[in-house]
Order: C-alpha cells, then sequence, then structure tokens
C-alpha cells in the first residue's frame, strides 16, 4: 500500500468521524408506540359511529364480459342528505360481535354477515381461502379504497391481518361451481360466503403504516368467499392447525409449536422431532369419507414406548410405519 492510499483511507475515517459528530448534535426524537389498550378505545368508539352514520347497498359485478352476475359488492355511503332515511349499518340486524384477546388487550370485530355460505366447510385459522374482496378505510366523507381483486384470488389464512382471519373462519364457501367460463375461470353457486368486517388497528398493521393504509387505521373488508382448502404447508399428513400445539390460534414463529426447537415449528417442518425418520412416516392418515379434509381421527397416532409422547413428536421413538 502506498502513502497515496494512506493518506486517503485516513482522510476518509476522519470525514466519518466529522459526520458521526453532526449526528450527535442532533435531536433524534423517537415516538414510542401507542398504548394498544388506548389505542383500541379511540378505534372502537369510531367503528362504532362508522356502523351508525353509514348504511350499505349492494352492486352487482361482472368480470366476465356476458350477463352473468358473478357476485355483489357493497357500497358503504354516508347517511345524510337524500340518502337521510336509510337504516344505519349498525340497525341492519345483520351486525354480529366477536370478542378478540390479543397480548393484554381485548379487541371487537363487526361483523356485518350477508350470508354465512352453504359449503362444505369452515375455513380454520390455517387453511387457504379463495376470495374476492374489497379493502377501504372507514373515513367520513367517502372510504378510501386501499386494495381489491375483482378475480379469486388465493389467501393463506396464516399470512393475513388478525381481523381477516378471524372473521372467515366464520363462514363457508360456496355449495359448488355452476358454469365453467371459455376464459378457464368458473362461476360459484350463488350461495357463497358474503360479509364486511370492521376491523381496529390493533387487529390489521396497529403502528405500521403500508401503502396506501397509514399507521393506527382501522380497515374495512368486504369479503365473498368461494371455496376453502385445507392446509398442510409442509405436507406431512398433518393439517397445519393440528400443528398448534398450544392451541393459541397461532402458528407464525410460535416457538411453543416447535418441537425439536430447529427454527422451523411444526407446520414447516416434515420431521417434527428431529430424528430423522419424517413425520409422514411415523402416523397412518386415511381420508375416510374421502372429502379432501382430514380430521383429527383420521390421524393414527403411535407411541411405541409408551411414554405418553406422539411418535412423531418423539426422539426416541423412531419407528417407520409407511416403509
Amino acid at each position: 500500500m502506498n502513502i497515496k492510499t494512506h493518506i486517503f483511507i485516513i482522510a476518509l475515517i476522519v470525514t466519518a468521524l466529522s459526520a458521526c459528530k453532526k449526528d450527535d448534535d442532533v435531536d433524534v426524537v423517537v415516538v414510542p408506540p401507542r398504548d394498544r389498550g388506548e389505542q383500541q378505545i379511540k378505534d372502537d368508539a369510531l367503528l362504532q359511529d362508522y356502523l351508525k352514520t353509514h348504511f350499505y347497498t349492494l352492486e352487482d359485478v361482472y368480470v366476465n364480459g356476458d350477463n352473468t352476475v358473478e357476485y355483489r359488492t357493497v357500497k358503504l355511503d354516508t347517511i345524510a342528505g337524500d340518502n337521510s332515511d336509510k337504516p344505519s349499518i349498525m340497525d341492519s340486524g345483520l351486525v354480529t360481535t366477536k370478542k378478540i384477546t390479543k397480548g393484554d388487550v381485548e379487541y371487537t370485530l363487526y361483523v356485518l354477515g350477508l350470508r354465512t355460505g352453504e359449503g362444505s366447510q369452515k375455513p380454520t385459522f390455517a387453511d387457504s381461502t379463495l376470495v374476492t374482496y374489497k379493502g377501504q378505510l372507514p373515513y367520513k366523507n367517502g372510504d378510501k379504497i386501499f386494495d381489491s381483486a375483482l378475480n379469486p384470488v388465493w389467501f393463506d389464512l396464516t399470512s393475513v391481518v388478525d381481523g381477516f382471519r378471524e372473521a372467515l373462519v366464520d363462514f363457508k364457501g360456496a355449495s359448488g361451481v355452476s358454469k365453467y367460463n371459455e376464459d378457464g375461470t368458473v362461476t360459484y353457486n350463488d350461495d357463497f360466503g358474503e360479509l364486511v368486517v370492521f376491523i381496529p388497528s390493533g387487529l390489521a398493521y396497529f403502528s405500521e403504516a403500508r401503502t396506501s393504509i397509514p399507521a393506527y387505521s382501522s380497515l374495512i373488508f368486504n369479503v365473498q368467499l368461494y371455496k376453502v382448502n385445507e392446509a398442510d404447508h409442509d405436507r406431512d399428513g398433518i393439517p397445519s392447525y393440528l400443528e398448534d400445539l398450544d392451541g393459541d390460534g397461532m402458528l407464525v414463529m410460535d416457538v411453543d409449536d416447535n418441537t425439536d426447537g430447529d427454527g422451523f415449528v411444526n407446520y414447516l417442518d416434515t420431521d417434527d422431532d428431529g430424528d430423522g425418520i419424517l413425520t409422514k412416516n411415523e402416523i397412518t392418515v386415511k381420508d375416510l369419507n374421502q372429502d379432501g379434509f382430514i380430521t383429527l381421527d383420521e390421524i393414527t397416532f403411535y407411541d411405541d414406548n409408551g411414554n405418553g409422547i406422539k411418535n412423531h413428536l418423539d426422539k426416541d421413538d423412531r419407528d417407520s410405519k409407511n416403509k
């Protein structure tokens, strides 16, 4: 290294130290997140006021360029002027509440249930759902739509906000398909689940801002639920909802659902106990009624050493049942 290089490096160090000194002279204000309990009180008051001062109407949605109505979307509007005689959402007789405790705070979801759905299954908190939806912010003078899908999309319920998931698990999809369209899409029977859920920020993104969604925003989702697929994320034969060992309805990054402590929670781990035998080979699964949904009574678990721990969760039991 020549002397010019030494001088250049020294100059860089001096510049860096000088920059750090300037930063030290600046007062940086760090705003802590709001108290969740206090924010919930504000959010609940806002949502209740919205439900009392707004009404809804249903509008037909055409997707395939034909005369078939694919579904109805909900339009929300203020009770005022020519609409002063409209009954409020709260007085519609279709609004139910659902209490959700997260941390030490009890939250309230408000759900406008338009139709529960005639499908065979409700989704669990871990399943995949086929939906159309519209997401908007509850502003008094015109709601701001931040996201929507006119054509059905699949949503993994482990990856959505809590309020969306908690509302959807109480509804069913359609009873079947009524039409196969030329573009490869399908039209479902007109008996799918329909709802609008009003979500406080604590069951949404809370202090985290998103594109078009400010921090501490309550959210509104209008959802049409067409189909439910039972999820087995790691394809080990055990549906993901049954790998929630502590029964808290949470799977993502839940250390209490990680038997072998390997960094992969059980619903994403093909070898739950880390004994070298795949989980799917330590159980026996039979879909007895051929409905595509595996229930607890359709799985045979083993405990070869009789210690009260199922083989697939016990490193000391390594007998493969499916050779």
